[in-house]
């Protein structure tokens, strides 16, 4: 497995630079062919984020973990990992019928047939939107308890306000072409 490491906040040290290669190597025994990890390692206040990001075939492995040690977030992010890859896989040997999977590159493309414990939509519901500035987004949204909020801003664009894991707030608006 190639892995590329980065440092925010922290100085890249031999010893986390092998833990993290250490880890991320114990998960090549479930692909066929060489993979790349993006592994980010972080310090804020008092976290250590410790954050891998694997892309593969139509899928996207990520896991993030922080606390209070390094060594001990990168041992978090490699369970979730692991975790990860053992949901696919069983998901797929029960569509394959076979005792062993390891993964290659169309081992996660979705088979829509196939996938009947996927999730599903169970409810839609309308929405009315007036125009409305960013604050008033996050006040209602706030008012109703939800992590996020859809509004029509003040220039008539459909935007998302959002509630951050850090506590702070974060706004999707569409992309000019």
């Amino acid at each position: 497995m190639k892995t590329y490491i980065y440092a925010r906040n922290i100085t890249l040290t031999d010893g986390l630079k092998e833990a993290v290669e250490n880890k991320l190597n114990r998960l090549d025994k479930y692909f066929n062919q060489p993979v790349e990890a993006r592994a980010t390692l972080s310090v804020t206040k008092m976290d250590q984020i410790f954050e891998v990001t694997i892309p593969f075939g139509s899928v996207l492995l990520r896991a993030e973990e922080s606390s209070d040690d390094m060594y001990k977030s990168i041992d978090l992010v490699q369970d979730k990992l692991e975790r990860q890859i053992r949901k696919y896989k069983t998901k797929i040997e029960r569509k394959a019928g076979d005792s062993s999977v390891r993964f290659n590159d169309t081992a996660f493309v979705r088979d829509e047939e196939a996938d009947d414990d996927s999730p599903k939509i169970v409810r839609t519901k309308k929405i009315s939107m007036k125009p409305m500035s960013k604050e008033e987004a996050v006040l209602q949204m706030e008012l109703l308890g939800h992590s996020f909020y859809v509004f029509e801003d003040t220039d008539g664009e459909t935007s998302v306000v959002y509630k951050r894991k850090d506590g702070n707030y974060g706004l999707l608006e569409r992309e000019e072409e």
